[in-house]
């Protein structure tokens, strides 16, 4: 049997510290201060420009490392700072917990002792939404977060607002473009897309309605979310699932990848078939910019293969452009009543296609549409003849 290893040993063996960003919490800071120093001496204040009798308070904490801001800076940038700091000071990993009394210090253990089973792991405490006091808006704007998370990263986590965290500091992300609440979501977004285990771990919570205040503006920080978020998945569709795909197949090596994730994949002919009609849809028809965008929604809203989806789409690879622009001229010439008709020889400009705007639209569609169900067809019966060729083997 493993000797168990006391609590005590264990903390003093994690060279972490504990980063307690504040502003305007005079109520409960020192009680929050107090219980962190049952665990550990290594504390770092950020008075984000408090108004209150936050300097006052730390006055009393003196040997303990503080910054201060002369004005309110928002939680973001009052976390950076405090990674910065602790980095300088050469600390592995940092504990990040709110001042406004609704985290344990208690939980502290908790995280250091997850940190050892999977070390250099982002971990977010998770907590109960569900129990008393816990306002209605902030279990709202959990289950929006956490919605996001997963479409971002692919990650699904149960509690992706808590601020109370560890962070592996030397591996996340070093620079950052947010300084308000939205900062901790950027931050697990990222450090997700940098291949950082994020997890949750459940944690207690206290909702005290007479001693909590809370800094969330709705209208502007929920904006601003919203924003981040817009800019966090545009991202994801575009560069970082593409990437990661790439990056998957190279890893096994695309013979293998090929056969595994394709066409030996869990989903069915039928629905691995629709993914190639998909996306050879998607690949043809006239939504240039929007095309990455598109193929991955509709994917995820019909729970098609996106990989397969991702393939067919590249029948839009720029060599076959100038035959997907030719054959919908020409398509969209059949159905277009013009008096002009556009001429399909090599005078033709670019010019030219813009003024017959209509044609080339039209017959994009339909070409996407006719090509598609062609493909789709084709590839469910070559699919078919190869299930079947397998079992007989």
């Amino acid at each position: 049997m493993k000797p168990t290893i006391p609590q005590q040993d264990v903390l003093n063996s994690t060279h972490f510290c504990v980063i307690v960003p504040t502003y305007n919490n005079q109520k409960t800071l020192k009680r929050v201060l107090d219980s962190i120093l049952d665990f550990t001496t290594n504390v770092i204040i950020v008075n984000d420009g408090s108004t209150d009798e936050t300097s006052e308070i730390l006055k009393q904490y003196s040997q303990l490392t503080q910054i201060h801001h002369p004005k309110n800076l928002g939680k973001g940038r009052a976390l950076r700072n405090g990674f910065r700091k602790a980095i300088e000071m050469n600390f592995e990993y940092a504990i990040t917990i709110d001042s406004d009394g609704q985290h344990f210090a208690t939980d502290i253990p908790k995280f250091i002792a997850e940190i050892q089973n999977e070390p250099n792991s982002l971990l977010i405490g998770s907590r109960n939404m569900t129990q008393e006091n816990v306002p209605k808006k902030s279990s709202f704007g959990n289950k929006f977060s956490n919605f996001w998370f997963k479409f971002e990263t692919g990650i699904k986590l149960d509690d992706t607002q808590s601020g109370f965290r560890l962070y592996p500091l030397r591996l996340i992300p070093k620079q950052f473009y947010t300084n308000k609440f939205e900062f901790e979501i950027e931050v697990i977004v990222r450090s997700a897309w940098k291949g950082i285990v994020v997890k949750n771990i459940p944690i207690q919570i206290l909702y005290d309605p007479e001693e909590r205040v809370s800094h969330f503006r709705p209208f502007q920080d929920f904006t601003r979310i919203s924003i981040l978020n817009t800019v966090l998945v545009l991202n994801a569709l575009l560069y970082i699932k593409p990437r990661d795909f790439l990056r998957n197949a190279k890893k096994k090596g695309f013979k293998k990848f090929f056969l595994e994730d394709i066409l030996e994949s869990s989903d069915s002919n039928f629905k691995k078939s629709a993914a190639i009609a998909l996306g050879v849809f998607i690949g043809i028809s006239p939504f240039w910019g929007f095309q990455t965008v598109l193929l991955f929604t509709f994917a995820a809203l019909f729970k098609l293969n996106k990989v397969i989806a991702y393939l067919a789409s590249n029948v839009s690879f720029p060599p076959f452009i100038p035959f997907v622009i030719y054959g919908s001229l020409k398509m969209g010439s059949y159905f277009v009543s013009n008096d002009a008709p556009l001429i399909l020889d090599s005078s033709v400009t670019l010019d030219d296609i813009q003024k017959n705007a209509t044609q080339y639209i039209v017959g994009s569609l339909i070409l996407a549409s006719v090509s598609a169900l062609s493909a789709g067809f084709l590839s469910y019966l070559l699919l078919t003849a190869f299930s079947s060729k397998k079992k007989q083997q």
